[in-house]
């Protein structure tokens, strides 16, 4: 009897509580190479779908007899067929990821990060597929959701299991790496929506503004204060949640920083990302929990499957906030930037409301790593 296949969700989950995990990826050795599913127990195998339909047998045999595997390909289409050729093989134990990498790319995952003093919770929703983080604030029935990406039902379901209205929407700056979710979640939930003034290059929707020193409270206890960080966009904002947690959206990372080229403004934007991080972060306390939008590899995420680290820990380790020269700083930013994401210009026009392109292609869009680090 087949084996059912293995839901994105249950990927996750088998990935964030260690549990080994054997892939069989069939894309095309360029695409696995740019992107592919990641875990700290995760084993991948590389095998063409041409290559595996012309010869199932000697891919049989550089699989594992001891687990279970699981067959990835972009749309979950190619790899159910992969399935049946392994089968055909002598493979027993084998089964696909349903909705292949488009699935992976959308799925989020929430995790718990702590209580609130006034007794509510925050939540990070981590989208394994992509590396981007959001938040969800919640608090005496209300909620509050930050960086929000395009698959917004996640977060309705997940309000309505928690027995909470979503009352406000917040993105820290204008995302040019995917497509955010905040107007949308706002309009579907009617919440107020808040955005960095600064980030309007010519947004077509309505909005409040979000300055320095805005606060927010969800549920009259939990209090939002908004803090003005520039240097990946020149409007990026922070969030001091609760005076515990620093949502420092694609400015700071745990291993990395926020690169300030994605509007062509590298060398403009570069004195203000030094200056957030070299002295309006250490203006703040160093113990405040550090929560990011984005983590750029697996080993980011902690043994309780979150992404975060004390401010002070990261003065310690992170090496782009040891660099002792500025002009050394404005170097190591500018000269080695990696590639820019895919589509960012595209999605920068759907992130002001100016385009609106179909499911397909905002999927399209999306796909690969996310590549918002310096």
């Amino acid at each position: 009897m087949a084996l059912q296949p293995l839901t994105t969700k249950q990927l996750a989950e088998k990935i964030l509580s260690n549990k080994e995990v054997f892939i069989l990826d069939i894309r095309k050795e360029e695409d696995f190479n740019d992107w592919s599913i990641e875990g700290d127990n995760v084993r991948s195998l590389n095998v063409p779908y041409k290559q595996l339909e012309n010869d199932p047998s000697s891919v049989k045999e550089q699989l594992p007899e001891d687990q279970t595997i699981y067959v990835v390909c972009a749309k979950g289409i190619s790899s159910q067929k992969g399935v049946e050729m392994l089968e055909e093989a002598g493979v027993k134990d084998v089964t696909y990821v349903e909705g292949g990498m488009t699935s992976w790319s959308e799925h989020l995952e929430p995790m718990k990060i702590g209580d609130l003093s006034g007794g509510g919770e925050l939540y990070q929703f981590l989208r394994l597929g992509k590396g981007c983080l959001s938040y969800m604030v919640i608090s005496n029935g209300e909620a509050a959701v930050v960086d929000a990406v395009r698959m917004t039902d996640t977060y309705k379901n997940f309000a309505d299991e928690k027995g909470v209205s979503i009352q406000y929407v917040l993105d820290t700056h204008l995302h040019a790496d995917h497509i955010s979710g905040g107007k949308t979640l706002a309009d579907q939930t009617e919440a107020d929506y808040y955005f960095p003034p600064k980030d309007d290059e010519g947004l077509t929707f309505k909005y409040n503004k979000l300055e320095d020193g805005t606060e927010i409270s969800v549920g009259n206890t939990a209090k939002i204060s908004a803090f003005y960080s520039p240097g990946h966009t020149i409007g990026s904002t922070s969030f001091i949640v609760d005076n515990q947690y620093l949502l420092t959206g694609d400015i700071l990372f745990l291993d990395s920083i926020g690169r300030p080229d994605l509007a062509g403004k590298a060398d403009d934007w570069v004195d203000d990302l030094h200056k957030t991080l070299y002295e309006r972060y250490q203006l703040l306390s160093q113990d405040l929990t550090v929560l990011p939008a984005h983590f750029g590899a697996m080993k980011e995420i902690n043994q309780n499957g979150t992404v975060q680290a004390k401010l002070a820990e990261l003065y310690e380790h992170n090496d782009r906030l040891n660099v002792e020269d500025e002009e050394e700083f404005k170097h190591l930013v500018t000269d080695g930037l990696p590639p820019q994401p895919n589509s960012h210009e595209e999605i920068r026009q759907i992130n002001m409301g100016k385009k609106d392109p179909d499911q397909d292609e905002k999927r399209e869009m999306e796909v690969g790593p996310n590549r918002c680090a310096v």
